[in-house]
């Protein structure tokens, strides 16, 4: 009996063993499989994120990159801006253009102004002096008026009052050419009157292209001096430069177009007014070679009527 307990004794001790080492067995079988499937699930979203941010990375420098190229950036390229940023010597000429261009608006308007009232004063005037029949009469009709016409016909009827006592008695051609003498030099003072400050606006249309090329080279000699300082051969660099030196040339045409053409403009009008003048002129010799004919016939109708 003794030896059947000892037996059965060693028989439980056994399967306890055996179960505590099955449970061992167990636990560290579920810890080594456990960790297993984390890994993956670890790893794959670790791996995904960074091929995703990685074009975003690289293409952050590439947009700059354009608006560098183009030279834009930091530059106002209107009319004014391009004006603010030029050289102080670019800056001078083109003050000193606008300010041509503005005294050739001003001498436009007024030189208009004062050869249509000329002209309209003189076609008047040479009416008169076309229906005239004596020159006291026209004298007479134009003592009230002003302008050229008035001084030919006043300095005309001067002339005749001056010789009155040598009228009938001596040949009249010297009196002619001494109402045309004076006539001739009128015509002369106001010709040159009218005349007055297109030598200005001859000046403008034929030295203001050049005085813009002469801004236009300063500016570009400028710019190469920028490119030489900066060691680059970028044309956004110099594009501003440039482009603020061409705005001088552009200058220089604006004030030099206008100028042209109105002097053109004003030297057909001058012409014209000078015909008139001439014209008023003729009449008034006309009128005097009359008056002196008439002295000569009246001189010899009296003469014939003393002889009988």
């Amino acid at each position: 009996m003794a030896e059947r307990k000892t037996a059965l004794g060693l028989m439980q001790r056994m399967a306890t063993v055996a179960l505590v080492l099955a449970g061992i067995t167990g636990f560290s079988m579920a810890q080594d499989v456990a960790p297993v499937s984390p890994v993956p699930d670890v790893v794959a979203p670790a791996v995904v994120p960074e091929t995703e941010t990685v074009p975003a990375v690289v293409d952050v420098p590439a947009e700059p990159a354009v608006g560098v190229e183009t030279g834009l950036q930091g530059h106002d390229l209107s009319p004014w801006g391009m004006f603010m940023a030029a050289d102080y010597v670019v800056k001078g000429v083109m003050i000193g253009l606008v300010t041509a261009a503005v005294v050739t608006l001003t001498i436009w308007l007024f030189k208009t102004l004062q050869l249509a009232g000329a002209r309209r004063r003189a076609l008047a005037t040479l009416r008169d002096v076309s229906k005239a029949q004596s020159l006291r009469d026209l004298a007479e009709t134009m003592r009230q008026r002003r302008g050229v016409g008035a001084m030919l016909v006043a300095a005309a009827q001067e002339e005749m009052d001056a010789s009155s006592d040598m009228l009938g008695r001596v040949d009249p051609g010297g009196i002619k050419e001494r109402v045309s003498s004076r006539l001739s030099r009128i015509e002369v003072a106001a010709g040159r009157k009218i005349s007055k400050s297109l030598g200005i606006l001859a000046s403008v249309g034929s030295v203001g292209p050049f005085v813009g090329l002469f801004g236009t080279v300063w500016g570009i000699m400028n710019a190469f001096v920028g490119i030489a300082e900066t060691q680059t051969t970028n044309l956004a660099v110099v594009a501003p430069g440039i482009a603020e030196a061409l705005l001088a040339t552009a200058f220089g045409l604006v004030a030099a177009i206008p100028a042209v053409v109105i002097y053109n403009a004003f030297a057909r009008s001058v012409t014209g007014y000078r015909q008139v003048l001439a014209d008023v002129s003729a009449g008034i010799e006309r009128v005097v070679s009359r008056d002196l004919d008439r002295v000569a016939l009246h001189g010899r109708v009296s003469s014939a009527k003393a002889a009988e």
